[in-house]
C-alpha cells in the first residue's frame, strides 16, 4: 500500500514591517536604493545647518536651510515638480525668510511650523482634510524606510557609486586644507584674515553638542523628505469615505433649530455685542476684559461648532436632489453668516478693549485669529453656493498662511511698541516691563521715547554684531540705532501707571 505523499505548503514571505499600511496607503519598499547626490546634498545640508543655524536665534540661516533641504529633494529626481510644488516651495521659503526680517523669535517660530506644514503637504501631493492633518506627521514615520534605502545602498552599490565613508573622507580632506592654507594667507595678510574670520562659520565649544544635534537633525529631514517625494504616503487613503445620504428632513431640522438658536441669540445680545463702551460703563462688575474675552470665546465655540455641523451635514446631505442643494445653501449659508455676525462683534470688543488697556501680543494675535475666523466663514459660504468642497482644504490652509505672513509683514512686536508710545504720548500710561520683553523688532518704536523710559526699555539689547550667516534685519536695525544713540544704563527706572 502506497503512502500518500503529504503537500506542504509553501512558507508564506514574512511580512513587510510597513505592510499594516497596505499597499494602498504606503506600498511596501524592498528595492529603492538612495541616490548618490541624494546623500550628497544631505550631507551637504547637515554640515551647513551644523556650522550656520542656532536655534532660538532668528537668521538667514533658516531659509538657508530650507534651501538645503529642498536641494536634497530635487537631487532624488522624479518625479518632476509640478507648478503647485513650486508655489509651495516658493511659499515655505518666505516663511523661514521672517528669521532673516523679523527678530522675534515667538513669530519665527510659528512661521518655522507652517512651513513644516506647508511643505509637508506639498510633498506628499494631500488634498483632504485627513491628509493635510496627517502630512506634518509624516516625516517622523520614515526612520525605517530611509534605513533600509541607505543600507540597499551599501550592499548593491555598483562601482560608480560613492560611498558615505568616502564622502565624509572628501568632506575630511577639504576642511582640512582650507584651514591650513587660509591660516597661513591670514597669517601674511591682516586684511585677509580679518573677512576670511567673518566668512568660515565657527562652532563654539558650548554649542558642538548643539551643533551637532543640529546637523544631524537637518540631514535626517533632508533624507525622509527626499524619500517622501519618491515614495509618498498617501495619506488621502486613509480619509473616511463618505457618508450615508439621508431625506432631506433628517438634517435640516436640527440644522434650522441650531440657527434659530444662534439667531435668538444674535437677536438678544445685540446690545451687548455693539453697545460699547456704554454698555461696559453702565453694566455693574463688567470689566473691558470681561467684555471682549466674553466675545472671543463665544467666537471660538461658534466656530468649532459650526465647522462640525457643516462637515457632519454635508455628509449626509444628497446633493444630486436639487431642492436638497437649495435647502443646504439657505441652512448652512445661515449658520456661516450668523459666524461672521459674532466675528465683527468679537473684534469690536477687543478694538475697545485694546483703546483702553493698550496692546499686547495675545490681544494683537486674537485680532488675527478673528479676522482669519471670518475668512473661513466666508469661505465657507463661497463653497456652499458653488457647493463645491474639493479644494477647501488647499483653500483653508492657504489662507492661515496668508495670515501669517500678513502678521509678519505688520511687524507685530513693533506695532505693539509703536501704539503704545502713541498711548503714553495721550494718557501718560505705560508698561515698561511688558515694553522690555519685546523683541529687537520693536527698538525702532521704544527709540521714540524721551528718556530715562528710552533707556529703561531698551537696556537689555544687544549691540555685539552678528556674523553674516547670522545676519538678521531687526537686530541690525536696532544695532544701528543703539549705536548712535547708546542707552543709558544708569537710568532711574519707575514706570508711570501701567493701567494694564
Amino acid at each position: 500500500m502506497t503512502t500518500p505523499k503529504t503537500v506542504t505548503a509553501p512558507k508564506a514571505a514574512p511580512a513587510s514591517r510597513t505592510s499594516r499600511w497596505g499597499a494602498r496607503v504606503w506600498r511596501p519598499d524592498r528595492t529603492s536604493i538612495a541616490p548618490t547626490a541624494t546623500v550628497t546634498a544631505a550631507a551637504v545640508a547637515g554640515l551647513l545647518a551644523a556650522l550656520t543655524l542656532r536655534a532660538g536665534t532668528p537668521s538667514v540661516a533658516y531659509p538657508l536651510a530650507g534651501i538645503a533641504v529642498m536641494g536634497t529633494v530635487v537631487a532624488a529626481g522624479r518625479p518632476r515638480p509640478t507648478r503647485g510644488h513650486l508655489v509651495a516651495a516658493v511659499t515655505v521659503l518666505a516663511l523661514l525668510s521672517v528669521a532673516a526680517i523679523r527678530g522675534a523669535g515667538w513669530l519665527v517660530t510659528l512661521c518655522v511650523i507652517a512651513g513644516w506644514t506647508v511643505g509637508s503637504a506639498a510633498l506628499l501631493g494631500v488634498r483632504t482634510w485627513t491628509g493635510i492633518g496627517l502630512a506634518p506627521a509624516a516625516p517622523w514615520l520614515t526612520p525605517g524606510r530611509v534605513t533600509g534605502w541607505l543600507r540597499r545602498r551599501r550592499r548593491r552599490g555598483s562601482g560608480s557609486a560613492i560611498r558615505a565613508g568616502r564622502i565624509a573622507g572628501v568632506v575630511t580632506i577639504t576642511v582640512v586644507l582650507i584651514g591650513v592654507f587660509g591660516l597661513l594667507f591670514a597669517g601674511a595678510d591682516p586684511e585677509f584674515g580679518r573677512l576670511l574670520g567673518g566668512a568660515v562659520p565657527t562652532v563654539r565649544t558650548d554649542d558642538l553638542s548643539a551643533a551637532i544635534v543640529t546637523g544631524a537633525a537637518i540631514a535626517a529631514v533632508s533624507l525622509a523628505s527626499a524619500y517622501l517625494w519618491r515614495r509618498p504616503i498617501r495619506l488621502d487613503a486613509l480619509a473616511p469615505a463618505a457618508g450615508r445620504r439621508v431625506p432631506s428632513w433628517e438634517w435640516a431640522v436640527p440644522v434650522l433649530a441650531l440657527d434659530l438658536l444662534f439667531a435668538g441669540f444674535v437677536a438678544v445680545q445685540v446690545r451687548v455685542m455693539f453697545a460699547g463702551d456704554g454698555h461696559v460703563l453702565s453694566t455693574p462688575d463688567l470689566t473691558y476684559a470681561d467684555y471682549a474675552r466674553q466675545g472671543f470665546w463665544q467666537l471660538c465655540a461658534v466656530t468649532a461648532l459650526t465647522l462640525i455641523v457643516i462637515a457632519v451635514a454635508v455628509r449626509r446631505i444628497d446633493l444630486v436632489v436639487r431642492r436638497d442643494r437649495m435647502l443646504a445653501r439657505l441652512l448652512l449659508g445661515s449658520l456661516c453668516v450668523l459666524s461672521i455676525v459674532v466675528v465683527a462683534s468679537a473684534l469690536h470688543r477687543m478694538s475697545l478693549y485694546e483703546n483702553a488697556f493698550g496692546y499686547t501680543r495675545l490681544r494683537l494675535a486674537v485680532w488675527v485669529v478673528e479676522l482669519w475666523f471670518g475668512t473661513v466663514f466666508a469661505v465657507l459660504l463661497i463653497a456652499g453656493i458653488r457647493m463645491r468642497g474639493a479644494l477647501l482644504p488647499r483653500i483653508v490652509l492657504g489662507s492661515a498662511v496668508t495670515a501669517l505672513l500678513a502678521f509678519a509683514a505688520v511687524n507685530p512686536d513693533g506695532y505693539i511698541a509703536d501704539r503704545n508710545v502713541d498711548r503714553y504720548d495721550r494718557t501718560g500710561e505705560i508698561d515698561v516691563t511688558y515694553l522690555r520683553s519685546l523683541s529687537v523688532d520693536a527698538v525702532p518704536a521704544l527709540d521714540r521715547l524721551p528718556e530715562p523710559l528710552r533707556s529703561c526699555t531698551l537696556i537689555a539689547t544687544s549691540t555685539t554684531p552678528d556674523a553674516w550667516y547670522e545676519f538678521n534685519a531687526g537686530r541690525a536695525r536696532a544695532r544701528d540705532i543703539l549705536q548712535e544713540r547708546p542707552a543709558d544704563p544708569l537710568a532711574v527706572c519707575v514706570s508711570p501707571s501701567a493701567g494694564w
